[in-house]
């Protein structure tokens, strides 16, 4: 397991043999544990429903091939990719028996593909409707679908006039599985706004002209909001990962990730001295400075105005995010610290994702989504039976 030395911030406590650590310039950590009590939390506020788990953009850039594993040893028997490759690569990793539903519909031609590999297209309009029920009757058999409407947020699912137009049509869903019917709050995270009971009430009114099947309308702040919102089973994504699902309230999800980043080199400037590309900023004392390996190469925002922190100390950017590098003040460390190789929290007990989103003037799940392939990943609580330890107190 990575060891660190928050207190003496040194290059030991920093590096272990790991050859993959040593060569990488920055570290992520994943704690599948905390996951699993995240989609646990989610899934008991369901109450009698399902809950299903969203890990599209290979889970929220945590790794699909870690994290879903996880989920499924937790019980869960339902994924939501956005793309058909996603759901592809997600069938080999998973097997034969989840069920995949792909967000985002089939392109034309794909359709083959999709029966092939058992996933259940969301059909979002009446073209996809029409070459799904093409292929099954080609192949002589029924396939499952699920259908999505537009209550009301305008991205994907049918309108209602097209809706309409399928309910009225006693052959539209020959050959086809029904397995659900769904749609997408718009601002599920503003609980509010008097949209969400709009879009409820669009929705409960389109399922009903659709053949009767399961239901689903709640993404993670969803599961947050009236419990009429629920339905047959929810689908969180964004709350699985430590993502906040209530903005401006307590988050009642574990953390999940933290990052840290290694010093490459430190060093004493007089006051007058330009900081970075454009020297933008000046020192205008004689401060100390860390230079550490994470930039926009990476993933983190070049306009993220933020911190890093050792040792408990908060240790602002100084200057401009780079592509491999940015700038820290060290000067409220004790001398000599930190030592080159030292490991510097960006993400962890000190700061959220969220905090630092907001710092980036973003969301949580771009932060996320965001981060590049070059750290060394740390995946915490691989085995069932290990006592996982928890982000926020290592």
């Amino acid at each position: 397991m990575l060891k660190r030395d928050d207190h003496a911030g040194s290059a030991a406590g920093a590096a272990t043999l790991d050859p993959g650590l040593v060569q990488a310039g920055a570290v992520l950590t994943i704690d599948l544990g905390a996951i699993r009590a995240n989609y646990r939390l989610l899934r008991d506020r369901q109450g009698g429903g399902r809950c299903a788990a969203v890990v599209k953009a290979d889970a929220y850039g945590l790794g699909a091939e870690k994290v879903a594993p996880a989920l499924v040893r937790e019980g869960c028997d339902r994924f939501f990719v956005a793309l058909l490759g996603e759901g592809l690569a997600l069938r080999k990793i998973l097997g034969a028996n989840p069920e995949i539903f792909v967000l985002n519909g089939l392109p034309p031609g794909a359709e083959a593909f999709c029966a092939a590999a058992g996933l259940i297209p969301v059909l979002n309009s009446e073209a996809q409707l029409f070459a799904w029920r093409a292929l099954a009757a080609k192949q002589e058999r029924t396939l499952p679908a699920a259908v999505q409407v537009d209550s009301g947020m305008a991205r994907l699912g049918m309108p209602p006039y097209e809706v309409d137009r399928i309910a009225a049509d006693p052959h539209a869903f020959d050959r086809i599985d029904l397995k659900l019917v769904m749609s997408h709050f718009a601002r599920a995270d503003e609980p509010g706004e008097a949209s969400n009971a709009a879009q409820r009430r669009a929705f409960a009114a389109l399922a009903e002209k659709l053949p009767a099947a399961p239901r689903s309308l709640a993404n993670s702040s969803g599961i947050f909001l009236n419990r009429d919102d629920i339905a047959d089973f929810a689908r969180p994504g964004c709350a699985l990962y430590g993502i906040n699902p209530q903005p401006g309230l307590p988050n009642p999800m574990r953390p999940v990730v933290r990052l840290d980043a290694k010093v490459i080199q430190t060093r004493e400037v007089p006051a007058g001295t330009g900081i970075g590309y454009g020297h933008a900023a000046k020192a205008t004392v004689p401060m100390r400075l860390a230079t550490i390996s994470l930039g926009y190469a990476d993933g983190w925002h070049r306009r993220a105005a933020s911190y890093a922190f050792l040792a408990g100390k908060r240790l602002p950017f100084v200057g401009r995010v780079s592509m491999d590098s940015i700038i820290l003040d060290v000067t409220a460390l004790p001398p000599g610290l930190p030592e080159p190789g030292a490991l510097v929290e960006l993400i962890g007990p000190h700061q959220s994702v969220d905090e630092v989103a907001a710092q980036a003037g973003t969301i949580g799940y771009e932060v996320l989504t965001s981060f590049g392939s070059r750290f060394h990943r740390v995946y915490l609580g691989i085995d069932e039976g290990e006592a996982t330890a928890r982000l926020q107190t290592r």
